[in-house]
């Protein structure tokens, strides 16, 4: 029986195994996808907020030739962490129930290559992320083909009316993308500017590019449907109906909490948080715990790789009967 199963592969799952693994303990990691499967779906352009270091795991050094690493450089560091450090992992298995068996758990699941699986452990970690659970506008039209709530790259817009939905750095960068690849870009935002939290190079890029008319901006301004050609809007105009061939919500995510609900956890509904004691990381359900964007429920702004990553540190510290290691402090980009 293992002592330890993690649910999720992120950054913060595979942080989570390698303080088991160091404290001694037979841990197991599944994850739904490929490892780190949220970064593989980033853009391909993506370059991270925080430096290297602070993206790193278990002291193994993360070298780029930048300050910044790119999505390509995090994929490629991720995957050498799990080969260094030996890291049980199980890729493509999707956890369907945790049931409780007496003072252990049985983890069922859906393996891609063994169908119906069954893994028994004294703990377990829900570190599962927010990838997969888009924020929707529950809007008519939403789920037309040519809407989108995931952005890869802009080649597919070239020539294209399009139509970009949100106010963060998703949806800035994705605008900025689009319209360096040929598209006829729009961004559509219920706020009167971008959320606090726009990448310091990124601002300025779409400012100007709004100014000189490269890229139209509806600010205060609300979806109210989606038509095949076209985005239906409520703006402080009236409303107003946007050409639009493909149309790309960008609005975020939000954890999924199904697997915690069915253990028993209570989940806060205005905050979408799950009980839990914040030092431990123990939910009110005994030797269940949360790691990862999970711990800040709607609020995904208030965990990120960079704390998250010690996460397992207090889980363990539980574990073995320690006291919780100190929170670390984010970097002043994202301490905000």
């Amino acid at each position: 029986m293992l002592d330890l199963l993690i649910i999720g592969g992120g950054p913060c799952g595979l942080a989570a195994a390698i303080s088991a693994q160091r404290a001694g303990l037979k841990c197991l990691v599944i994850e739904g996808a490929s490892v780190v499967s949220t970064i593989a779906h980033y853009p391909t352009y993506v370059r991270f907020f925080s430096t290297a270091e602070k993206l790193s795991l278990g002291d193994m050094p993360f070298v780029v030739a930048t300050e910044k690493p790119t999505r390509r450089d995090a994929l490629a560091y991720y995957r050498a962490v799990v080969k260094h450090f030996e890291i049980p992992l199980r890729q493509y298995e999707r956890v369907t129930s945790i049931m409780r068996a007496g003072e252990a758990f049985v983890v069922h699941s859906e393996s891609r290559a063994h169908g119906a699986m069954q893994t028994e452990a004294k703990a377990v970690v829900v570190a599962t992320g927010y990838f997969g659970s888009p924020n929707y506008l529950r809007v008519p039209g939403e789920d037309s083909p040519h809407v989108a709530h995931v952005y890869r790259e802009g080649h597919e817009a070239l020539d294209q009316d399009v139509v970009v939905v949100g106010g963060g750095n998703s949806a800035a960068e994705a605008a900025l993308d689009l319209w360096r690849s040929g598209a006829r870009v729009t961004l559509v935002h219920f706020g009167p500017t971008f959320d606090k939290k726009i990448k310091p190079w990124v601002l300025p890029d779409f400012v100007n590019r709004e100014k000189e008319g490269s890229i139209g901006a509806r600010w205060n301004s609300r979806v109210s449907r989606i038509e095949r050609g076209a985005v239906i809007i409520v703006s402080p105009r009236g409303e107003e109906r946007l050409p639009a061939d493909l149309v790309y919500v960008m609005t975020g995510f939000a954890p999924n909490m199904d697997l915690l609900r069915q253990v028993g956890v209570p989940i806060d509904p205005q905050t979408g948080i799950p009980s839990h004691d914040p030092d431990t990381l123990e939910t009110s359900v005994s030797n269940v715990f949360i790691a990862g964007v999970v711990v800040a429920g709607f609020d995904a702004n208030k965990v990120f790789i960079e704390n998250g990553r010690y996460h397992g540190d207090k889980i363990v510290a539980r574990l073995l009967g320690r006291g919780a290691p100190a929170e670390p402090k984010l970097s002043a980009e994202l301490d905000t």
